[in-house]
């Protein structure tokens, strides 16, 4: 009988693995370090846990995506309305009653096309599937190579099971999380799922505290990393959706989208519509009888069928068929706009989300930061420098306090660049005109140093070639090469060779007796130390990684396994400080986010001082506020979360479930949330977000396919840009909706008027109108849409995300000019149908569309009149009022499109009459203006 896992060792139950000794996971585990599992014990533990691989949740299928569009209320209002004059028709053909030519259901046929046009937008917006899961599966690895049956095997990814002993080397992605049971100079690049940059040296012997953050567990390995030095060996404790990529996908999956405050506006529009639309229809039916029957004595069910004609010409009339277009054609030319500021956007309606933005929460790495590590301070054992330059760039300058100085003159500095290029194992490269490091950027930011002093490392090398190295380990902490002595300019060497030792401040001054000053070593005091420590103290307070340097003569080359013995007796050169720097243009960008109402937050898995060093530098921070680390935060429930989320701008330490929180507790708090994220730990967070921003240099798939937009530059200022376009998209969606909708509120109450007014007849069919609402008002809001940005546009504090599509007078303006353009059009119509009776339906057709061109000319503005405007600063406008124009009157003069349409060719004295009307809806909405600036004047 083979062994199960005990049940109180239950994987499925998360156990702080990092706590556990070896021997104490090896035996909870049921599993040998040597040996492994048996392919019986193996195969059972599949049965019980499953394959290792991501489980995915089903979501919407194509065709409920696609039934979904339907379920909008216009929608359904005008399918309702296309059945209806279906009917009517088929009793009109049935009955004889169809006019000479006329073609029966075209009414019916043009409503269906607007509403199937309409649904096939809106699930082109909808469909693109969710591929954040199938990108997070790619980081399972396909092959792994084990212990079982006492033997080494090569298993397939999905076929490890909790206790299978795993095998480990540089270059291999981890398969699975584990304890490690051994491991020799083991570094593992953990970026993707922590977010910190460095790779992670790994140990096996330590057993951490319960509280220890995910980034900090050295003796754990994590599926979906990957090794890039060393061997180690692993005990598997979680596979599938029990590892830590596991619970991102799990996380993934648990985020409900929900509708953008666009669609939500849309929503709520149409809401208002339609109930107001059925309230008139009402109005309008029962009016009609009541009329009827007092005039004739008797219900008239041919007054019914004239009066339901009529109730479906008002149904469309109030649906705007064009907006979905205009607007998913605004949101795509809004996307073109923000491609040429970086900023790639995945999911359409993200433009105009980008507008109400309240609050950005950032990475730190690459996005406020340059994602290079430059050295910003040197502290010699006689002076304390300051390094100029940027990114890496060779060139650059040192200052003593404000003094630029030559590294010439320093002769102690000098040997430390020696140290700086002999030292190391990167290179520094010139591609296309960009300076790239070739391996670890710590090392890559000493050789940038070194060109900045004057110190080549090629010909260097060539002068000093290294004879023996004693290599980096974590349990070291340190890295010590052995050079043949060449020509070293002004550094005063007597010996034939060379140890340069670099690493850990503390330990390498440990090992120092004498110290460096100027071209002599002196004996080194125990104030030096002190001295020393309170500068690598200090240095480490404001976010810098500190490297120590020592060297000492030698006359012999030691032997291999002799650094215990030979790292002694050392002599200090000194500390180099170095920083991931911020970006230069990050600075402006976070301020103009402050002067627009907008909070920056940091929100990074790197260390607390480094986060609130950067995050006071670019003023997402002052001195003194406070820094919440994920450990700090894993202890609050959401409520106390919800209490400190407002008064914390930077998070260190954090952990993908804390980010997530974050996120949550901001949105509970009614903000509305910018994420900005690259690893795959991010992706819950992106998703969760009201707009989630992927980096696209640095970035996986993961991240961007979780997210709503893509950063190409990588940088935050490119998001402020995109928030900038965004207010703006906004603000020209809210300009084409009371353009659209007065016209439609005037066509509404047009309509509704004739019966009550006792006119025979309808006065726009449903033909006409859908004309009027895809053409006439199509055209000009397209043009409308592409108004360049207002001066102010981020001065001004967001708009709330909440507020309705009526706010701020949109509503009362679109009531106010649907009135002005009913009375225009009513005048007109009992003036047409008194003196012009067989004209009367065409002239109320051409008046309507033709006050619908003063409009787009007035409406440009809220404050400033037409003259005031620079007519070409919009020349679209300009082509969109010619064309719909000339479009207008083809309706009117080319025979087949008056069989079509139902219209009659007007004389020069009736279009003149048109005319007349319809300028007066300019004039109207100029007066406001002026009758505006006047109030304000006086107050």
């Amino acid at each position: 009988m083979t062994p199960s896992i005990p049940s109180n060792s239950n994987p499925d139950q998360a156990r702080p693995w990092h706590t556990l000794e070896v021997e104490k996971t090896l035996e909870l585990l049921s599993s040998d370090a040597e040996s492994g599992l048996t392919t019986v014990e193996a195969q059972e533990r599949l049965q019980q846990y499953g394959p290792n691989e991501l489980q995915e949740t089903a979501g919407r299928s194509s065709w409920e995506i696609l039934l979904d569009q339907f379920k909008n209320i216009m929608l359904l209002m005008l399918i309702l309305v296309a059945l209806i004059s279906g009917i009517l028709d088929l009793v009109d053909l049935r009955g004889g009653k169809l006019a000479a030519g006329e073609i029966p259901f075209k009414d019916t046929i043009a409503i269906l096309l607007i509403v199937v046009l309409n649904g096939i937008l809106g699930y082109l917006q909808e469909s693109r599937a969710e591929k954040a899961l199938a990108a997070l599966k790619k980081l399972s690895s396909p092959k792994v190579r084990i212990i079982r049956d006492g033997r080494q095997a090569e298993v397939e990814g999905k076929a490890l099971v909790p206790g299978d002993i795993m095998l480990v080397e540089a270059g291999v992605q981890i398969s699975a999380d584990g304890r490690l049971i051994e491991e020799a100079n083991l570094q593992i690049r953990e970026s993707a799922l922590t977010g910190e940059a460095h790779a992670v040296n790994k140990q096996a012997s330590v057993h951490l505290s319960d509280e220890t953050s995910l980034g900090d567990r050295i003796n754990l390995v994590f599926q979906g990393t990957e090794v890039v030095q060393g061997r180690g060996k692993v005990i598997v404790t979680g596979t599938g959706m029990k590892t830590e990529l596991g619970k991102i996908a799990d996380m993934l999956q648990s985020v409900e989208s929900e509708d953008t405050p666009l669609q939500q506006r849309m929503t709520q529009l149409g809401n208002v519509l339609v109930s107001g639309s059925l309230i008139l229809v009402a109005i309008v039916i029962v009016g009609g009888m009541i009329q009827s029957r007092f005039s004739s004595g008797r219900w008239d069910w041919g007054v019914l069928q004239e009066l339901v004609e009529v109730s479906l010409s008002m149904a469309v009339a109030v649906v705007p068929e064009g907006l979905p277009a205009v607007i998913t054609v605004t949101l795509a030319l809004g996307t073109q706009r923000m491609v040429r500021r970086h900023a790639l956007i995945r999911k359409l309606p993200a433009v105009e989300t980008l507008g109400s933005v309240t609050t950005i929460c950032s990475d730190k790495t690459g996005t406020l930061t340059q994602n290079k590590m430059v050295v910003q301070r040197v502290e010699t054992g006689s002076q304390s420098f300051r390094v100029a330059g940027e990114g890496y760039i060779p060139t650059g300058e040192f200052y003593l306090g404000d003094q630029q100085v030559a590294v010439e003159q320093y002769p102690d500095l000098q040997t430390l660049m020696l140290g700086c290029v002999l030292c190391n194992d990167a290179m520094l490269q010139h591609e296309k005109d960009q300076w790239t490091i070739l391996g670890d950027p710590t090392e890559g930011a000493l050789i940038v140093l070194a060109g900045k002093g004057g110190v080549d490392k090629e010909p260097v090398l060539r002068q000093m070639p290294r004879v023996r190295e004693f290599p980096f380990s974590s349990e070291r902490k340190r890295m010590s090469v052995i050079c043949r002595a060449g020509d070293k300019g002004q550094a005063n060497f007597q010996s034939p060779y060379l140890m340069f030792t670099k690493g850990s401040p503390e330990l390498i001054l440990e090992r120092c007796t004498h110290i460096q000053i100027g071209d002599e070593k002196e004996p080194l005091r125990d104030e030096q130390r002190t001295q020393i420590l309170e500068q690598n103290n200090q240095m480490a307070s404001v976010g810098l990684r500190v490297l120590g340097f020592s060297y000492k003569p030698m006359d012999n080359v030691p032997p291999e396994g002799a650094e215990e013995t030979e790292e002694q007796k050392l002599v200090w050169l000194g500390l180099v400080g170095m920083l991931d720097a911020p970006r230069p243009e990050v600075r402006d960008a976070v301020a103009k986010c402050k002067q627009a109402g907008i909070r920056a937050m940091m929100i990074t898995g790197d260390h607390q001082l480094t986060a609130q060093a950067i995050a006071q530098d670019l003023g997402i921070a002052q001195v003194g506020d406070r820094v919440l680390t994920g450990q700090q935060l894993q202890k609050f429930s959401p409520e106390e979360l919800d209490q400190q989320v407002d008064d914390v701008n930077i998070y260190a330490r954090v952990a993908p479930e804390h980010k997530l929180r974050i996120v949550q507790s901001l949105q509970r708090r009614g903000r509305f949330v910018a994420m900005t994220g690259d690893g795959v730990n991010d992706a819950p967070a992106l998703k969760q977000a009201d707009i989630g921003i992927a980096m696209g240099i640095t970035g996986t798939d993961v991240s961007k396919e979780a997210s709503d937009m893509v950063l190409l530059d990588d940088n935050f200022a490119t998001i402020v840009a995109a928030t900038e376009e965004g207010r703006t998209v906004y603000s020209n969606i809210r300009r084409f909706i009371k353009y659209i909708l007065g016209s439609n509120i005037g066509e509404v109450l047009t309509i509704a008027a004739a019966p009550l007014l006792g006119l025979g007849g309808v006065p726009l069919s449903p033909l006409q109108i859908l004309w009027m609402n895809l053409v006439t008002d199509g055209l000009p809001a397209l043009a409308l849409a592409v108004e360049p940005a207002e001066p102010d546009v981020m001065r001004r504090p967001p708009m709330n995300p909440r507020e309705s599509i009526f706010a701020r007078g949109l509503g009362s303006y679109m009531i106010r000019i649907g009135i002005i353009f009913a009375i225009i059009s009513i005048a007109l119509m009992v003036v047409a149908y008194r003196y012009f009776p067989d004209d009367w339906k065409t002239m109320v057709f051409t008046t309507l569309c033709l006050a619908q061109m003063g409009h787009a000319l007035a409406v440009r503005s809220n404050t400033r009149l037409t003259i005031e405007l620079n007519p070409f600063s919009n020349p679209y406008l300009l082509w969109a009022v010619s064309v719909t124009t000339a479009l207008q009157l083809m309706l009117l003069y080319v025979p087949f499109l008056q069989d079509f349409f139902g219209t009659t060719p007007l004389s020069l004295q009736e279009l003149g009459i048109c005319l007349g009307f319809s300028s007066l809806m300019f004039v109207w909405v100029e007066l406001e203006k002026l009758f505006i600036r006047w109030y304000k004047s006086r107050q």
